[in-house]
């Protein structure tokens, strides 16, 4: 049974163009997200799946940098870019994370992972409903279930945001990982601001050498420096 944890990335965004590959303590945000997933327990791929668009290479080498894998397909449909990685992986199980998350916990991921597993779920995430911070979110199914997906659905919504008729297919077993503590939906870890961004570097300068930057690390961060969440405030979904 392999499992691969797949990372979407492109070059392209409207509001924070050119993203992930913008710098934090000197490395590409790309790169701190693939390493976190390379840390997943139960990861045994990691592939970076980009459009095949020229522009997009510079992406390549990061990937490869940090010893994943690169797929290429395309840009609008990334269901099809999702079900392409994972057949070329040779991939059982999938984990889906995005490349605008530099905070994701390898611990987290892991526990999805493994509720998959235990539930024997089609599809299992930790946003249904969200009560993790809002760039800490992950999703694990299996290839079968995508490869269903993909045959099943010609929805441009579908077929961008890949997961949507996984959530929805009645059929499909489900599961859902729960802190218990709706309060921590609030926060906002993502990148899709340059408020974002400033926020996150501002996470990564703050916390203490050698620390892995695990979800509790950067709670703790935020409990000492409450003026580093305010700097994206103004980001953050209304409840």
């Amino acid at each position: 049974m392999t499992t691969a944890v797949i990372v979407q990335a492109r070059m392209g965004s409207s509001r924070l163009p050119g993203k992930v590959m913008e710098e934090i303590e000197g490395r590409p945000v790309l790169a701190h997200v693939l390493d976190r997933c390379r840390a997943i327990k139960g990861c045994d791929k990691v592939v970076c799946a980009v459009p095949d668009a020229e522009d997009n290479k510079p992406l390549h080498a990061v990937a490869r940098g940090c010893g994943a894998d690169v797929f290429c397909g395309s840009e609008q449909d990334v269901l099809g870019r999702y079900l392409g990685a994972a057949k070329t992986a040779g991939a059982d199980v999938i984990m889906r994370v995005t490349s605008d998350c530099p905070l994701i916990d390898p611990e987290t991921c892991g526990a999805v992972l493994a509720l998959r597993e235990s539930e024997h779920a089609d599809y299992a995430a930790n946003n249904m409903p969200r009560s993790f911070p809002h760039g800490l979110d992950c999703e694990a199914f299996t290839a079968a279930a995508l490869a269903e997906a993909d045959a099943s659905t010609h929805d441009p919504y579908d077929r961008e945001h890949v997961t949507p008729w996984l959530r929805r297919a009645p059929h499909l077993r489900r599961a859902n990982l729960s802190l218990g503590n709706p309060s921590l939906e609030e926060h906002r870890w993502t990148l899709d601001y340059p408020e974002d961004l400033e926020f996150v570097r501002a996470v990564f300068a703050a916390l203490p050498q050698g620390s892995a930057g695990a979800m509790a690390d950067v709670l703790k961060v935020i409990a000492a420096h409450p003026e580093i969440a305010d700097i994206n405030a103004m980001r953050r979904q209304p409840a």
